[in-house]
């Protein structure tokens, strides 16, 4: 079971509302610092976060001409990593400061969220698992909420913890959710998608209260897809409501979870307040159990995962350990998962 970062993938970055014109950003991605900055056309680019003269953060500078601008000297860089300016060299001295570069990445925003891409510099891209497009709007749509929380954990922990099906009824104890006296036997379809799992459209179940203020007759259909995206797709007849949840290794103890809603109900966004307050408070549930989590696991204890409630974990760590598998062993990617029901009490 491989339980390291995965590379030639699309990791989220940031949301594109934390990047203005003009601006930048620095975040650290799998242990590697990163600057995202955004030119005056509104283009988005990243580089390595460590200028290569005396190894200042280039985050400490500012946007300039387009290029990020070193505090320590004034070296600009551009969008492709390269450097277009040093201002102490003199007229007629040797050195060419386009020959100078930091590590550039490829970045795509799209939907409100800045992707950045990790992996090989001669990595076909077009063989990496596709960024998940909500099909029911438009690619300059924007989120309706966008909530960004770090999880004192591995990457691992997180995503298992957040796609577990059996803690809602222990770690979300709230009026708007059910608890364990109200535990019925759940029965869902599952079926493999491009480098991941879906469970298949349904209605929710009758104890999952937080459904009912969508009105009407909801089916939702939840999708995983590495390296580590959950997309709930909520339908009231034509009216559309997705949950996009996406996180980022920021190193071996920490995640980035970004959480984002976009919906096309339109009362619903009198309810604005409210689902703000419902997000924040669950996705603090599930930070909440996993930092308590991590008190047991600087024991190195074993762990178990079990049929059919950790079915969907074990998935997890079957397409990460195929993905960097095939990746090594330059083949094919052979799908670990089949089409099945599973079955468990929540």
């Amino acid at each position: 079971m491989y339980t390291g970062f995965l590379k030639n993938v699309w990791y989220v970055g940031l949301p594109s509302s934390e990047l203005a014109v003009g601006k930048s950003q620095a975040r650290k991605i799998m242990n590697e610092p990163i600057v995202f900055f955004r030119n005056s056309k509104g283009t988005v680019s990243a580089v390595r976060d460590i200028c290569p003269h005396r190894g200042i953060p280039l985050s400490f500078g500012r946007v300039v001409e387009d290029t990020i601008e070193c505090p320590y000297h004034g070296w600009k860089f551009d969008g492709s990593g390269m450097c277009t300016e040093i201002p102490s060299l003199c007229p007629g001295q040797d050195l060419n400061p386009n020959k100078i570069k930091v590590r550039s990445y490829p970045v795509h925003e799209a939907q409100g969220l800045i992707w950045i891409f990790i992996g090989d510099k001669d990595y076909d891209m077009s063989k990496a698992p596709q960024i998940p497009v909500m099909k029911a709007f438009g690619n300059d749509v924007k989120p309706k909420l966008t909530y960004v929380v770090n999880f004192p954990c591995h990457v691992d922990h997180a995503v298992i913890g957040l796609m577990d099906p059996a803690h809602g009824p222990y770690v979300h104890k709230s009026w708007f959710w059910r608890s364990e006296k109200t535990m019925l036997e759940k029965r869902k379809k599952f079926a493999p998608v491009n480098y991941g799992f879906q469970m298949v459209r349904h209605q929710p179940s009758k104890n999952s209260k937080a459904y009912k203020i969508l009105g009407g007759t909801p089916t939702t259909e939840i999708t995983f897809t590495l390296p580590c995206i959950r997309v709930e797709h909520i339908e009231v007849g034509p009216r559309n409501f997705y949950s996009y949840t996406a996180l980022t290794p920021v190193d071996e103890k920490n995640t980035r979870v970004t959480q984002l809603a976009y919906w096309d109900i339109p009362w619903l966004t009198l309810l604005k307040p409210a689902i703000n307050q419902f997000s924040k408070t669950f996705l603090g549930q599930d930070m909440d159990a996993v930092t308590k989590q991590q008190e047991g696991l600087k024991y190195d204890p074993s762990l178990m995962l079990i049929k059919d409630a950790d079915t969907q974990a074990k998935w997890y760590y079957s397409l990460k350990t195929e993905y960097h598998d095939h990746l090594e062993q330059k083949r094919d990617f052979n799908h670990p998962v089949k089409e099945t029901e599973l079955r468990w009490r929540s």
